[in-house]
Order: structure tokens, then C-alpha cells, then sequence
């Protein structure tokens, strides 16, 4: 949409409220609304004021002041509100200079967009990412000075085959790593999935497919058909509103939680990826698995940063409770066609060359859209420009190797803590055409040690009460 259609739009579905969203520093999507008769068309040049310094990561307090700049073309009337309300995504910008201020992710995703065209190779990046996430009844957890617990529940937790809560047990849940695919009963999610993609498409957002995942306790995913980096990103934070507000509509409760269940396996994010240059794919090729040279020094470009990316792709100390051997993640640092145990993966389904793709198979969905793809997108670009070689592919069963086989195969950092050292230690890449600024890099390090790995380092672990408490 254009302001004036956006201004129509107000008009013809009588909208009461305008709400602005936009992103925290970690991913987290934030919102203010105003009466909708404060819209005018130059809000779309001139942007709204609001207070930034509560915002994670952001502004301290005596420069708190800051800009919303909506984006006219993510207009869409919210499906969840009593009231007639018309969202809008927003940009951010500093009040005095009017330029987009750094730490707003999204800035950070339009500048690698205008980085990957100043370089002349491509002139669009599409993203598809495939956002696996939990559906459960019940969650509850809490931290104090002298307990710790969480609890998730779910009707369709193998846990619960012998409950007898004075409801009839009907049984039909699918087993640990046996939740892919059941059709009904067993799958009892069928329905509210089919109402979040309806939702999805009302409001603009093109869905594939949509599925129970392989674990037990209402594992689901649901597919977007790939789009740009940004509008794919902006599509990603829709997507987890959707999900979240759906499932809560059912009196259930959704996250994208890597590993809320131990023993089964976590929720990823696969992120498909290419390159086009004047409607045209560039990743096609007559190389290993149809692949271009291009395609390959992409390849390149990200194994060789992957350790780094990861600080981004898998943000959160619990992402590494799913990154680990045994439950169908890649931490094996390779490349290979149709393998799912390598890092990068090249699908095979379909011979047309707009079908070529790279699959990146370590990020998961608790991670900031705009950061992850945009930190994938810049790995991959250096490869291209420097030529970097992916190396020999892998097309073993990476999970069955022989130990000394596996020993050759670098692997993904065992923690946050190793991924952000990491970062640190390499970013050059990260920082070319400005895409990613040192204060950007500094802050997303200093958050992640002294907001979450020192904090959850500083407190016993209620497993720790039963391997040592008798020592």
C-alpha cells in the first residue's frame, strides 16, 4: 500500500485506532496506538515521537526521545481487537538528525538490502524460513532466592498416556520423535493450525504447507513462501503474533522456545535462501547439486562465519540445549544435498533453477528476524566477493560417522557463551557497507553476557540439587 491507500483504507473499514509496531533490540516485537484520525500522510515522511529509553538495548534516559516512521506497505487491520484497528510496522529514527537510528533491526536489514545491490551480484535476496514452535495447555514457571521450577504441559504429551484426572483418557499422542505427520486424532492440532494460516492469508501472507513437527507435547510448523529479507522479516514477527494470539484465542499458550521439553526435540528454524539479479536466480548452475560458482562461494561464506552467525541465528542459552547431537540438529559444520544432518543443506525437490536455494538449518525462531537473515545474507556475500571455498560436501550420514571422522568436521559452538566469543573475535563482515555498526556488535555482546549468560551462570540448576546435594 501506498500512504493515500493506507488513508482509504481507514476510511472504508471506519478504523478507530492506528498501532505502531516495532522491534526491541533482542526480537521482541513492541506497540503504541494512537486515535486513528492522527494519521495523515505526511506521518509516513515525518514519523511519531515516543520515549525509546525502556526500549532492551536501546537509548539510556537522557536520550530517550526517538521516532516511529510506519511503513505504509505492512498495513493490515488486526484480526485479535475489539475495536476496528489497522497495524502498521515502523522503522526507527533519531529525532534531531531524522537518520535511522542503529540499533533498530530493521535499519539493519534495509541497509543490507542496499549493500547486496551496491555490490552489482544480486539485486534481491529472497528468505523462506521454516518456524517450528510448541502449542501447550499449561506453562508455569518462577525464580526466586530459594526455588526454582517450570512446568509445560500439553494433552498431547506421551507424558499423559496414563492420567486419570476424572476426564476419559482417549489416548492417540504421538511418542517422542514420532510426531511427524500422524494424521488425527493423534494430531490434535489440525484445526487451529488451518485457522492461523487463514489468518495468515487474510491479512497478506502467502503460506506453503502447514504440519505437526516430529515431537510429542503439539510440536507444529507452518511454511511461508519465501519473500525479501525485509518483507520476509517483517512476515516472520506477523507470524509469531498470529501463532501466539490464535493459540490463545483456544485457551492454549505457543512459543518459539527452542527446547522447552527435555528428551525430544527442540524447535528450529530452517532459513532457505537466494540470490536473483533482474527476476532472474543466480544460485542455478552446472555445479554440485545444480549449484552455481556463486552459489558455492555463498556456501563458502557462511561456513566460514557460521560460528559468529550463530550468535545471531541461535540467540539464547537455550538454543544450545537443541543444538546438540542425538535429536536431528545440525551441529555438524557441512554442506551436502538432500542431507539433513549437515549445517547447510541444498534441496532437491524440484529441478527449475527459481527452485535453487541454500538451506541453513541452525537458526531458530527466538532469534531477531532482521539480525539473523541479515547476518546470513552479509557471511554469504563474502564468500561471494572473496571466492571462499565450501570445501569437499558431505553427503555421509553425519549423525552415524565414525568418532575420528567426526573429529575432521567442525562443529557448531556448545553455548551462547561460545558464540558470542565468537562475534567478537570475527565481524569484519558484518560491518561492510555499514550494514552492522561496532555499536551494534558491542551492544549485542555486552546484552548477551550481562542480561542472560552471566544471569543464568550466577543460579543453581534444580538438576544440580539432585546430582550434588548429598556431596
Amino acid at each position: 500500500m501506498t500512504p493515500k491507500e493506507v488513508l482509504k483504507l481507514i476510511d472504508e473499514q471506519s478504523i478507530q485506532f492506528i498501532d505502531y509496531k516495532f522491534q526491541d533490540f533482542p526480537g521482541t516485537w513492541q506497540h503504541f496506538s494512537v486515535p486513528a484520525h492522527h494519521l495523515h500522510a505526511d506521518t509516513f515522511e515525518d514519523g511519531i515521537g515516543f520515549d525509546g529509553s525502556s526500549i532492551r538495548g536501546w537509548q539510556a534516559i537522557n536520550e530517550s526521545d526517538m521516532l516511529v516512521l510506519p511503513d505504509p506497505t505492512t498495513a493490515f487491520v488486526d484480526p485479535f481487537l475489539k475495536l476496528p484497528t489497522l497495524s502498521l510496522t515502523c522503522s526507527i529514527l533519531d529525532p534531531i538528525t531524522k537518520q535511522p537510528y542503529t540499533r533498530d533491526p530493521r535499519n539493519v536489514a534495509s541497509k543490507c538490502v542496499d549493500y547486496i545491490k551496491s555490490t552489482g551480484i544480486a539485486d534481491t535476496i529472497h528468505f523462506g524460513p521454516e518456524a517450528e514452535f510448541f502449542v501447550f495447555d499449561h506453562v508455569r514457571f518462577s525464580q526466586e532466592a530459594n526455588y526454582a521450577l517450570y512446568e509445560v504441559d500439553s494433552s498431547e504429551g506421551i507424558w499423559n498416556s496414563d492420567s486419570d484426572d476424572g476426564c476419559a483418557n482417549l489416548g492417540h499422542r504421538p511418542r517422542h520423535k514420532e510426531g511427524y505427520f500422524p494424521v488425527p486424532p493423534t494430531d490434535s492440532l489440525q484445526d487451529m493450525r488451518s485457522e492461523m494460516v487463514a489468518t495468515l492469508l487474510d491479512i497478506g501472507v502467502d503460506v506453503e504447507a502447514h504440519h505437526h513437527e516430529v515431537s510429542t507435547g503439539g510440536q507444529c510448523e507452518i511454511d511461508m513462501r519465501f519473500a525479501p529479507l525485509l518483507r520476509m522479516a517483517d512476515q516472520l514477527m506477523i507470524y509469531k503474533y498470529i501463532v501466539k494470539n490464535v493459540a490463545r484465542r483456544h485457551g492454549k499458550t505457543a512459543t518459539f522456545m527452542p527446547k522447552p521439553i527435555f528428551g525430544d526435540n527442540g524447535s528450529g528454524m530452517h532459513v532457505h535462501s537466494s540470490l536473483w539479479k533482474k527476476d532472474k536466480p543466480i544460485f542455478a548452475g552446472d555445479g554440485y547439486a545444480g549449484l552455481s560458482q556463486t552459489a558455492l562461494h555463498y556456501i563458502g561464506g557462511i561456513l566460514k562465519h557460521a560460528s559468529a552467525l550463530i550468535a545471531f541465528c541461535a540467540p539464547t542459552t537455550n538454543s544450545y540445549k537443541r543444538l546438540v547431537p542425538g535429536y536431528e540438529a545440525p551441529v555438524n559444520l557441512a554442506y551436502s544435498q538432500r542431507n539433513r544432518s549437515a549445517a547447510l543443506r541444498i534441496p532437491m525437490y524440484s529441478p527449475s533453477p527459481k527452485a535453487k536455494r541454500v538451506e541453513f538449518r541452525c537458526p531458530d525462531a527466538s532469534c531477531n528476524p532482521y539480525y539473523a537473515f541479515s547476518a546470513i545474507a552479509m557471511a554469504g556475500m563474502d564468500g561471494i566477493l572473496n571466492k571462499i571455498d565450501p570445501g569437499e560436501p558431505m553427503d555421509k550420514d553425519l549423525y552415524d560417522l565414525a568418532p575420528e571422522e567426526v573429529a575432521n568436521i567442525p562443529q557448531v559452538p556448545g553455548s551462547l557463551e561460545g558464540a558470542i566469543q565468537a562475534l567478537e573475535d570475527d565481524h569484519e563482515f558484518l560491518l561492510k557497507g555499514d550494514v552492522y555498526t561496532e555499536d551494534v556488535i558491542e551492544t549485542w555482546i555486552s546484552y548477551k553476557r550481562e542480561v542472560e549468560i552471566d544471569a543464568l551462570r550466577l543460579r543453581p540448576h534444580p538438576y544440580e540439587f539432585f546430582l550434588y546435594y548429598d556431596c
